[in-house]
């Protein structure tokens, strides 16, 4: 007679292997949910009360009237707060708005239209709840994030997503380039502007700005170290320094046959289409037409290079400028000044 029971044990033993790893994977999977779930609201629970609702426009609307809202962070205890320049535009009446349904009167110290950024002070204000500002330079892509703000009205909205890239650039309102924008695919819908991106660390390491209209999660947030850049000068200043030569211009190709002649290696440059009278391009002999390809020693492909080069540091300084005439490579000393602030922008503190 056969014993087939060591047999039917073994062919067995498999199957209850199999249930066992089929349970600690789902043990591992839900302890994963739990620690994503944990980290969202443990950023929630510190920086939420930080996060305002920005309120423009008087407080008694006529029919005409019309006011704007978006969302706000607040960076220090004694009440500044830091949005969009777009939330806030030309708005005379500034509203905050915080967790508890609190309202306080705001003041505008400056505004920055270059990078969308706005400084705020919030009247009266002490010892409010605050989040601080985190080194942009640390983010990595696929780092979890989380987005706090007043979305449609809908207060104290809280979505989570991905940093999704790094070193974007896109147009600010004033048709100047922003740099080292953070892509994320969090979810932001108008209202969420000026409000805060989050890291799993609780510090803020963005201000959203943009969304692409009939893209899917495709949103972007000014970095944190620009905001820290904006908000030294707006303090210091009560605006952003930055180097101006008089001309306007657009990004234009540059001819091969230019380029061999020249001996330069550039295929684009910033035309020069128009020159401010008695301004420092002026004053150097530079003039309609001309092709710049270099200045500083730093090569210039098209205008968005040449505003970025021209910033504070350049101020009062004699530079080098390397252009081309009608296909002939000419070098030219340009000294810069500081750039007239707007009146919106200039703001003292």
């Amino acid at each position: 007679m056969l014993d087939f029971t060591s047999d039917v044990a073994a062919a067995e033993l498999p199957a209850a292997n199999e249930t066992d790893a089929n349970e600690h994977n789902q043990l591992s999977d839900q302890a994963l949910l739990d620690a994503y779930s944990n980290a969202v609201i443990g950023v929630t629970e510190r920086v939420g009360p930080a996060v305002v609702r920005v309120e423009t426009g008087p407080k008694q609307r006529s029919g005409r009237e019309r006011g704007g809202l978006g969302s706000g962070i607040v960076i220090s205890p004694d009440g500044l707060v830091l949005t969009n320049s777009h939330v806030v535009g030309a708005a005379k009446e500034i509203r905050l708005r915080d967790l508890e349904g609190v309202v306080t009167d705001a003041r505008v110290l400056g505004v920055d239209p270059d990078t969308d950024l706005a400084l705020l002070r919030a009247d009266g204000a002490r010892d409010l709840r605050y989040a601080s500002l985190g080194n942009s330079r640390h983010l990595r892509r696929g780092q979890l994030v989380v987005a706090i703000g007043n979305p449609l009205g809908f207060e104290s909205t809280v979505t989570a997503g991905v940093v999704s890239a790094l070193g974007r650039s896109i147009r600010s309102v004033s048709g100047r380039t922003i740099e080292d924008v953070i892509q994320t695919d969090a979810a932001l819908n108008p209202g969420n502007s000026g409000g805060p991106l989050v890291s799993s660390a609780a510090e803020v390491i963005g201000i959203n700005t943009a969304i692409i209209n009939g893209a899917q999660g495709i949103c972007f947030a000014v970095a944190s170290n620009t905001a820290q850049f904006v908000l030294a000068e707006i303090i210091r200043h009560g605006y952003v320094r930055r180097a101006y030569i008089g001309v306007s211009g657009q990004t234009a190709p540059i001819p091969r046959r230019h380029a061999v002649v020249a001996g330069v290696e550039n295929k684009m440059g910033a035309l020069l289409a128009q020159i401010e009278p008695d301004g420092p391009a002026a004053q150097a002999g530079l003039l309609p037409g001309d092709v710049a390809i270099k200045l500083d020693g730093v090569d210039i492909n098209g205008v968005d290079d040449l505003i970025r080069v021209l910033d504070r540091d350049r101020i009062g300084r004699t530079l080098s400028m390397d252009v081309l005439r009608l296909g002939r490579l000419r070098a030219v000393d340009i000294h810069p000044v500081e750039r007239k602030p707007s009146a919106r922008q200039n703001l003292a503190p």
